[in-house]
């Protein structure tokens, strides 16, 4: 029986009701606090986490996201800026065009009057030349075409174009592409044009900056810093509400950065090699790079 303060009546236990005096009630009470840690250590599932996107520009969205599947060190998060090529238009900005300067992507955003930034793909050993096929209008930064079967196209000079897209070279006609648009640059395939992960497997892990393209023509900046293979990374990507059509890769390791400055939101994030990752624990080390891929804001 129920009694209620201030009430001489009593009230029958409702269906169900979970009785604290049996043994089978006290067993579930002691079990309770074990229960709830095991709810909170379960990863967030993709209904949970789409509602984690903030609004930080007409346009312009970021989001932190638990990693379905976990890095065995660090954080697992994995931060997404999306855009809305609709208000913002994106520039390659290249340390041998301006005078052979190498930057962080907080430096580049800085002095350039950028709102984001990020790796412009990799880069050789002379420091400044992209290992892809680069171009920037009427200057070409590599002019030799890899293997490599995804090339992110913008700065469209026809209309009837996306103003921003990742080419597929497996799913699209590159050589018809070619010359409508000023700036390319290409770099590793990662989710193809059938959402499918075309990376293999490897055992080295390290941080990863990669760029993709979503069902609705956004564009989002992908950064993880918790070291995992490449494979993992895509499979993650897979698994959460972006709804990606196409990825690619740009930087691994210490070289990864992403940058984005607004009114309501700064980020600032810097890569690793796994081997380092127990040493440097969460401090970031700011390394300097030749390429970056930036974003402004359009003339209202």
């Amino acid at each position: 029986m129920l009694f209620i303060p201030g009430r001489t009546r009593s009230l029958k236990k409702p269906p169900g009701f979970l009785d604290a005096e049996k043994p089978w009630g006290i067993a579930f009470f002691k079990a309770l606090p074990i229960l709830l840690l095991i709810a909170l250590a379960l990863p967030l599932s993709s209904e949970c986490q789409i509602n984690s996107w903030k609004e930080v520009g007409d346009g312009l969205y970021v989001a932190e996201f638990d990693a379905p599947h976990k890095s065995e060190s660090g954080d697992s998060k994995i931060t997404v800026v999306k855009i809305d090529p609709q208000f913002y238009s994106f520039q390659l900005l290249c340390g041998s065009e301006l005078g052979r300067q190498r930057m962080t992507v907080k430096e580049w955003s800085q002095k350039y009057h950028l709102i984001a930034a990020v790796n412009a793909g990799m880069f050789q050993q002379d420091g400044f030349r992209s290992v892809g096929y680069m171009k920037n209008f009427d200057r070409l930064i590599n002019s030799r075409i890899s293997r490599e079967n995804t090339i992110l196209a913008f700065n469209r000079l026809a209309p009837d174009l996306p103003e921003i897209q990742i080419i597929d070279r497996e799913c699209q006609d590159f050589d018809s592409l070619r010359h409508k648009y000023a700036t390319m640059v290409q770099s590793i395939r990662m989710i193809s044009c059938e959402q499918e992960n075309v990376w293999s497997q490897q055992p080295a892990k390290w941080s990863t900056a990669a760029i993709a393209v979503d069902e609705t023509g956004k564009i989002l900046l992908l950064f993880t810093r918790s070291p995992c293979s490449v494979h993992d990374f895509i499979e993650n990507l897979l698994a959460l509400p972006l709804s990606i059509h196409t990825a690619m890769y740009l930087e691994g390791g210490p070289q990864a950065s992403l940058y984005l400055s607004t009114e309501k939101a700064l980020i600032e994030k810097y890569g690793m090699w796994e081997s380092a990752f127990d040493e440097a624990g969460s401090f970031q080390f700011a390394l300097p790079i030749p390429n970056v891929i930036g974003v402004v804001r359009k003339p209202q």
